[in-house]
């Protein structure tokens, strides 16, 4: 298993390589400079642009600019973001724990939703239950993310009142406090419900579509030959074996749910990175906008490896060497 995972971590230097190579280069294909987001090419001196340019080393060649982007990179530099007047990583530390809350209380909603609507659905399959969940996922298939989103507010935050529409604390509470605590909570249960439940449908599918796949293998039969009980045949081997891929894809979602806090975020105005990577795209900040897409390239090979890992551990009958 070391080993595995020692020569994994290596596979990925090439590749985490190559991409930022992609990213580098599209960010420099972009229209407008750094200097874009906080200058006025129109409303100011073009002899102070170029000066300011040629200082910022605007005007060296890709390579050169790739090379001094990269170095710093290694070492853990992303530079300087130009509309925050700030390091990256101050800025995107800042905006990470909301994040990382609002990701993981979206994974912990999607695989708690998954579960029991799979597990059901795959147990009384073609019920009328089943019927209507299955409706369910498909009306969560076709509804897109922001549309949903945007129906939520109206309803819980804008009709009820029940949460906040936007942000991620509210208005003069002070950190570390129980009411901090509970602001944190609301303003954050509406975005991570929308972003958890929209991406039930998929793994409610997958693992009813398992469980009916498992319930007629042999082992099945034989167990049911053998007079087990329907509850344990169901719990001990139909379920356990269909949770497994499920399970493996947990590392993809690592990565999955970051990217698709973008467009949530941005909607509930939430300060996470994935509203920052908006605000960076838009005022042409690059440095911020590179280190946020290599941090999802990086977070997305973690993921791939996690989900290696991760279907080793859980099914004995696989080795990793």
């Amino acid at each position: 298993m070391l080993q595995y995972t020692i020569r994994r971590i290596l596979g990925m230097i090439p590749i985490i390589f190559l991409i930022s190579v992609v990213v580098f280069t599209l960010a420099k294909l972009m229209p407008g400079d750094a200097l874009s987001g906080k200058i006025d090419p129109l409303n100011s001196d073009p002899e102070y642009i170029e000066e300011m340019r040629e200082k910022m080393g605007l005007n060296d060649p890709i390579h050169i600019q790739y090379i001094r982007w990269m170095s710093g990179v290694v070492q853990g530099d992303f530079g300087d973001s130009f509309v925050h007047k700030q390091p990256v990583m101050e800025l995107v530390g800042d905006r990470l724990p909301n994040t990382i809350i609002l990701g993981i209380s979206a994974l912990l909603i999607t695989y708690f939703l998954a579960f029991l609507m799979g597990s059901f659905s795959g147990r009384f399959a073609y019920s009328p239950g089943d019927y209507l969940i299955a409706g369910m996922n498909y009306l969560a298939l076709a509804i897109p993310s922001f549309v949903a989103a945007l129906v939520a507010i109206y309803v819980f935050a804008i009709e009820l009142r029940w949460v906040p529409a936007t942000g991620s604390i509210g208005s003069g509470i002070e950190p570390g406090t129980i009411d901090y605590v509970l602001s944190k909570a609301k303003h954050t249960i509406l975005p991570a419900l929308v972003l958890g439940a929209m991406a039930t449908a998929g793994y409610t599918q997958f693992l009813r579509n398992d469980m009916i796949e498992s319930s007629r293998k042999d082992y099945v039969r034989t167990a049911r030959a053998k007079g087990t009980k329907e509850s344990a045949i169901y719990n001990k081997h139909i379920l356990r074996n269909s949770v497994i891929p499920i399970i493996t894809l947990l590392g993809f979602d690592i990565a999955g749910i970051f990217g698709g806090a973008i467009i949530t975020e941005t909607i509930f105005t939430y300060p996470g990175i994935g509203y920052l990577f908006v605000e960076s795209v838009n005022s042409r900040d690059y440095s911020v906008m590179m280190a946020i897409a290599m941090m999802l390239t990086i977070l997305t090979l973690i993921g791939n490896l996690v989900a290696d890992l991760l279907y080793g551990l859980v099914d004995p009958r696989i080795r990793l060497s």
